[in-house]
């Protein structure tokens, strides 16, 4: 292991005996988030009382956090708010977006996307009223099914079940060449791989917290406006956080200015200062070289998986420059085969119908962890393991 990714590595709390391979659901524990919360609690909260919202920085959170994130997905400063839930953001982001091409009805979106998504925006077609339709193609279709019908093109920049990358430069640059309105999910990219969303001229962009970012289970999203756009757009949803002069308490909604508008309720300050601190592991972690090593790491792992487990087929994409930085197998019985490399301390998880999906997260994994891993992996399916019973018990969270 390179020392940068050494010194990675040891600002984490990783459980003994245990290779985790699912930061692209939920990220592991930054021993910084532990010690950050709990001095907001004990000293924050616990001695400043109300008055921290001012002495503690409460109120700036949403934007300070949010820029920790732009500087990673190449966003301009001041074009990232972090809070609410990401579904939140993509409705916010939606109906904000669709206004601005009021003579259009169709949001396309390709059947990868993550189903929340497509859900959302079933929902806004149904709210709006104005014969709004959710088009969905197969994702190698979504380039050519741009037409000046799409109002809006909703892409999830990696498919949640395979790990296959769209072309956003150039799915962005097709889009509004025909008058289209972008919208990307980083829910798989932000901290994943270098990311440029004012480099590909994006319109508007979501995200979550808790994968890749490290900041914890349910930790805030974010949401992106490139600065073109701020002072023109509308979201349905406007809270008094959102408002010009919130301690005004005007009666009359006014949007604030920039990105602030995008705001809607009271931060959530724990969650927020957990997150805040997860991202300071990315201090001086050069971007590029973690999508290096993410790829040799991944590229490893594919090599033992194929090479000692032939039942397994790879439903990601070969080529590592059309993935993200996860690695998906097949396999009839995968969520048995999962919850028995799950027992015996290689983490991973699974996706309906048959995908195991493997997470690469350079900042804490190295090449002895994924050499466990494939040899855990081996025995498990050399042995038939994932036959017993055990393991065929469906959780609620698979």
């Amino acid at each position: 292991m390179t020392d940068a990714f050494a010194r990675a590595r040891a600002l984490f709390d990783l459980p003994q005996g245990v290779v985790y391979l699912d930061g692209n659901s939920l990220g592991a524990l930054p021993r910084a988030a532990r010690e950050r919360v709990r001095r907001e609690i004990d000293e924050s909260w616990g001695r400043e009382l109300i008055r921290a919202w001012n002495t503690a920085g409460w109120m700036d959170l949403p934007a300070q956090v949010g820029d920790k994130i732009g500087a990673l997905v190449g966003a301009e400063k001041g074009a990232i708010v972090a809070g609410d839930s990401t579904s939140i953001n993509l409705f916010k982001a939606l109906t904000a977006a669709l206004p601005l091409q009021p003579t259009r009805r169709v949001i396309l979106s390709d059947t990868g996307n993550f189903p929340t998504d497509l859900y959302v925006a079933e929902g806004v077609c149904r709210l709006l009223g104005q014969g709004h339709a959710l088009k969905t193609v197969e994702p190698e279709a979504a380039g050519d099914a741009l037409d000046e019908s799409v109002a809006v093109l909703m892409l999830t920049q990696v498919d949640y079940r395979t790990g296959r990358l769209h072309d956003m430069r150039e799915l962005t640059r097709r889009a509004q060449a025909l008058g289209i309105i972008t919208i990307w999910d980083l829910a798989h990219s932000a901290g994943a791989f270098p990311v440029d969303l004012a480099g590909c001229g994006v319109d508007i962009a979501i995200g979550c917290g808790y994968k890749y970012l490290n900041g914890g289970p349910g930790a805030p999203a974010f949401i992106y406006v490139a600065p073109r756009w701020q002072a023109r757009i509308e979201p349905a949803l406007t809270g008094w956080l959102g408002h010009a002069a919130p301690f005004a308490f005007e009666l009359n909604y006014r949007p604030a200015a920039a990105i602030d508008r995008l705001r809607v309720g009271t931060p959530p300050v724990l969650s927020l200062a957990a997150l805040d601190a997860a991202l300071d592991v990315f201090e001086g972690v050069d971007m590029p070289a973690l999508r290096k090593r993410s790829i040799e790491l991944s590229e490893a792992f594919i090599r033992g998986v194929e090479a000692n487990c032939p039942a397994l087929t790879l439903a990601s994409p070969r080529d590592p420059a059309l993935r993200g930085s996860q690695v998906s197998f097949r396999f009839a019985h995968g969520y048995a085969a999962m919850q028995a490399l799950i027992a015996r301390g290689v983490i991973g998880d699974f996706r309906a119908p048959d995908v195991m999906r493997f997470g690469f997260t350079p900042l804490y994994l190295s090449p002895a962890d994924i050499d466990r891993a494939v040899a855990v992996i081996a025995e498990v399916m050399r042995e038939r393991l994932w036959d017993k019973p055990e393991y065929a018990a469906r959780s609620r969270v698979t």
